[in-house]
């Protein structure tokens, strides 16, 4: 057994969110597990670029109101409680809705991220929360 104490968030790399997306490593295994857990604090309008990951990927939402799409798909709104399963290699964002921030653990499965353009706005207001 290990303990991780809390954690610490800081700014993440502008270019690959909008906003001013706070994140910190909750737990990093060695690299032959592949495990890595993110807490991942959004402000409102807050959001990754699109993506991928050469892994799984799996969001837990603690709190607020937020946001997922995988290409070709809907908008989908998430809340606390919410569990996202993320397939290996599904492009996808995620972020919190307009008007309200959100923090989810995202547990990354073995693998990477490849990281693509940024959300534009007008992908953004499709959300359900602009309907």
């Amino acid at each position: 057994m290990k303990l991780h104490p809390k954690i610490s968030l800081e700014p993440v790399d502008p270019d690959h969110f909008t906003g001013e997306v706070l994140a910190g490593i909750v737990l990093e295994a060695n690299q032959d597990e592949g495990l890595r857990v993110y807490r991942v604090t959004f402000p409102p309008g807050g959001r990754t670029a699109w993506h991928h990951h050469t892994g799984v990927q799996l969001l837990f939402v603690e709190k607020g109101r937020g946001l997922v799409q995988k290409e070709g798909e809907a908008v989908l709104e998430i809340g606390p409680g919410d569990a996202v399963h993320i397939a290996a290699g599904e492009k996808h964002w995620h972020g919190a809705c307009q008007d309200e921030s959100m923090s989810h653990l995202a547990v990354n499965l073995g693998g990477s991220a490849a990281w693509m353009e940024k959300v534009t706005e007008e992908e953004y207001a499709r959300s359900p929360q602009a309907g």
